[in-house]
């Protein structure tokens, strides 16, 4: 898995190309913090849950079914958001989807229940190039942390700050054109 910061930076880069007309600070802010959402199953350790069972690490909490009901939840607080209901629910949906997305990159791990509750299939994507974080904060504060935040920066973050860029870029100039 990317570290929890690094998969905040997906709807920040997303929020920050589509805009304060599109997306509210809010609604960006709760982008975020639905990106790093399915992390908290590894609370599952705590009980004994098996890292691959459906209920463990990377299991549901990390699909595409849990992603759309979390949109649907936040989709439904778009009041608070700032947010038409549609907005609210794409965004939240690709930021909470991301999630699952990005550790699938990853290379270690069992892979991302992606599509369950139709199976409990574990997937990677084809190339994992993401280096896989250790789970634990001492863990993290090693070597092998540095190594991690560096493979994220480069498969990650640069990525996003150009997918930022490139989609303000276009919404400036959509902009000028239709004024």
């Amino acid at each position: 898995m990317p570290t929890l910061f690094t998969h905040a930076v997906v709807p920040l880069a997303l929020g920050v190309g589509l805009g304060n007309h599109t997306v509210s600070r809010r609604l960006m802010l709760a982008g975020m913090a639905v990106a790093m959402l399915p992390d908290l199953d590894v609370i599952a350790f705590q009980f004994g849950v098996p890292y691959g069972s459906e209920f463990g690490h990377r299991g549901f909490s990390h699909s595409l079914a849990v992603a759309a009901l979390v949109a649907l939840a936040g989709a439904a607080a778009r009041p608070a958001l700032k947010s038409g209901f549609l907005t609210a629910f794409l965004f939240l949906f690709a930021a909470c989807a991301s999630h699952g997305l990005l550790d699938a990159f990853t290379n270690g791990g069992s892979g991302i229940a992606l599509l369950w509750p139709f199976t409990e299939e574990r997937y990677f994507a084809p190339v994992t190039p993401i280096e896989v974080s250790p789970i634990g904060i001492s863990r993290f504060l090693t070597a092998r942390g540095a190594s991690v935040l560096a493979s994220e920066f480069v498969w990650v973050w640069l990525p996003c700050v150009a997918i930022a860029l490139a989609m303000t870029g276009v919404r400036r100039a959509a902009g000028r054109r239709a004024g």
